[in-house]
């Protein structure tokens, strides 16, 4: 059984941390004049809840050593991939948007718009980590598949990423779409890698008796797939590389699947 009284201390010290950092990269950003920095971030923010959950809670279960391993793993790694992408890139035009239809104090604007609303996501999609970590009961089969899923995640969206930015750095393929590799069978790999990594830590949560978790997979899914994932990236990428509308003709948006019509 769970001490909700010993989950909420430790959930509110992980809300509190989450929004520091939230407030301090704000501050970054201000400086900079770009808010894209919130990307690399964002896993950092869910990896800092996980390790002052480890902290504040009295005892950790069996599962702790594990579930803070594999959220190290896909925290740093995507951090550290978004960092590299976007070096010397100027400000995302997804934000751009945002700065412009949020005139005039968008700075300011930007601490709840993007920076206090990217750590209440971190802080719900965190709650299997919280689950996870606070769970005494013994590991089992459930934890294996968990831990099964979160490693296929990461490995789909870890070569995802690396197929994209290897047919991104040859010059040929400007304003070409990557359609090899994983991108053969679905457009965003890295978004169903995603999908599968948090699934995968429910997963974990559940074996430990944490159902009440469910809220963050179902919310990365949602977000993932009809947010600021795939419906916001497609919104205008058919105007800007118009061989797009035939790979979106015949490969599946998310899920994994063969090809529709020619190869």
């Amino acid at each position: 059984m769970f001490d909700f009284m010993q989950l909420g201390y430790a959930a509110l010290c992980g809300a509190s941390a989450i929004l520091a950092l939230a407030g301090f990269t704000w501050l970054v950003s201000v400086y900079k004049g770009d808010v894209s920095i919130v990307d690399s971030v964002w896993s950092l923010l869910i990896l800092l809840a996980a390790v002052v959950y480890a902290l504040t809670l009295p005892a950790s279960g069996p599962r702790a050593a594990g579930v803070l391993s594999l959220a190290a793993l896909w925290a740093l790694r995507l951090a550290v991939y978004i960092t590299w992408r976007n070096w010397g890139e100027p400000e995302d035009h997804r934000y751009v948007a945002i700065r412009a239809r949020n005139q005039p104090n968008y700075e300011f604007k930007s601490l709840y718009l993007v920076f206090g609303l990217q750590g209440v996501l971190a802080a719900v999609v965190s709650l299997p980590l919280l689950a996870a970590l606070s769970s005494a009961r013994p590991v089992n089969a459930l934890d294996a598949a968990g831990i099964a899923l979160c490693v296929a995640g990461l490995v789909i969206e870890t070569a995802g990423d690396w197929q994209l930015a290897r047919f991104k750095a040859d010059p040929a393929n400007r304003a070409r779409v990557m359609d090899h590799g994983l991108w053969r069978y679905t457009r965003h790999p890295n978004y169903f890698g995603e999908f599968c990594v948090w699934w995968g830590f429910f997963l974990i949560a559940l074996a430990g008796g944490g159902w009440w978790a469910i809220v963050s997979p179902l919310l990365m899914s949602v977000l993932l797939m009809k947010v600021s994932g795939v419906t916001l990236l497609e919104k205008d990428i058919g105007e800007r590389r118009p061989e797009y509308r035939g790979y979106k003709a015949r490969t599946n948006a998310f899920f994994p699947g063969p090809r529709r019509g020619n190869p």
